[in-house]
């Protein structure tokens, strides 16, 4: 398979990877073979230890459209719903993909090209920080089939938008544009050329402590889970855990020194 014809492509630069959706003729709606393709992008940043960020977003117009249904058989004849039922591809598939986001090594920014549909809205959703192309929108299109927000997206969006506006924008399927998602807060920025931008916001997280980039993120993703009476036991015990690390001493020595701290992730 040549790159052109990869359906996820995988680049380094510097200390930050680059990871880009290539199905542009299909607004890079997931096959079950992207979803490995992904993975495997993912894989090899994690088992680089120069990369420090990664970058997430779509070629062509589009960043993602959800699911490709041609994944699912829609052939009438015996067995019908069993071949159709999108269960399986959200188990084997897109539950993986959200988790794997949620659990990598590093920050990830997603850069948000273009439509972000279904469970594409869902994937921009569970990357750490979304910037988003002026262009770009976000469509919870699932009511419109019959089903309901997947990948994450139920919880995502009352995480984001609160029970008000998720509820409508999960009901309704209607647009939100990118202006409107920075303003409700589902995004961090609008930026005309968002690759760049969210490639940019990446170097900067490149060379920060990222073991404590990482424990942010699953302290404040699960705040809402725990009563603050646990949350503050689980804050002591991740300081303590980031005590122990080069990056921590590093970091409080250059500041005694009055020097810029040269963090190695570590």
């Amino acid at each position: 398979m040549t790159e052109s014809t990869a359906s996820v492509l995988y680049e380094v630069r510097g200390a930050v990877a680059l990871v880009t959706l290539n199905r542009p003729q299909a607004l890079n709606s997931f096959t079950r073979e992207m979803h490995q393709s992904l993975w495997a992008a993912f894989d090899q940043a994690e088992a680089n230890p120069n990369v420090r960020a990664l970058v997430l977003t779509g070629a062509g117009r589009g960043f993602c459209a959800g699911l490709d249904l041609s994944e699912l058989d829609f052939t009438p004849g015996p067995g019908l719903l069993e071949r159709a039922d999108p269960g399986p591809v959200i188990n084997d598939a897109f539950n993986p993909t959200t988790r794997r986001l949620q659990s990598l090594r590093m920050p990830v920014i997603c850069a948000v090209n273009g439509v972000a549909a279904g469970a594409g809205a869902s994937v921009a959703m569970a990357c750490d920080i979304a910037i988003a192309a002026p262009t770009a929108s976000f469509v919870q299109a699932f009511s419109k089939i019959g089903l309901i927000p997947d990948a994450g997206g139920s919880w995502l969006l009352v995480e984001r938008l609160g029970l008000p506006r998720a509820m409508a924008l999960a009901m309704t399927g209607d647009k939100l544009s990118a202006d409107k998602a920075k303003e409700w807060g589902l995004i961090w920025e609008v930026a005309e050329d968002c690759v760049a931008t969210a490639l940019a916001l990446a170097d900067k997280l490149a060379v920060l402590p990222t073991k404590a980039l990482v424990a942010t993120r699953h302290l404040l993703r699960d705040a809402g889970t725990r009563s603050l009476d646990t949350h503050l036991n689980v804050e002591r015990d991740t300081q303590s855990a980031l005590g122990k690390t080069h990056d921590y001493m590093e970091g409080v020595n250059a500041f005694l020194q009055k020097r810029a701290p040269q963090f190695t992730g570590q």
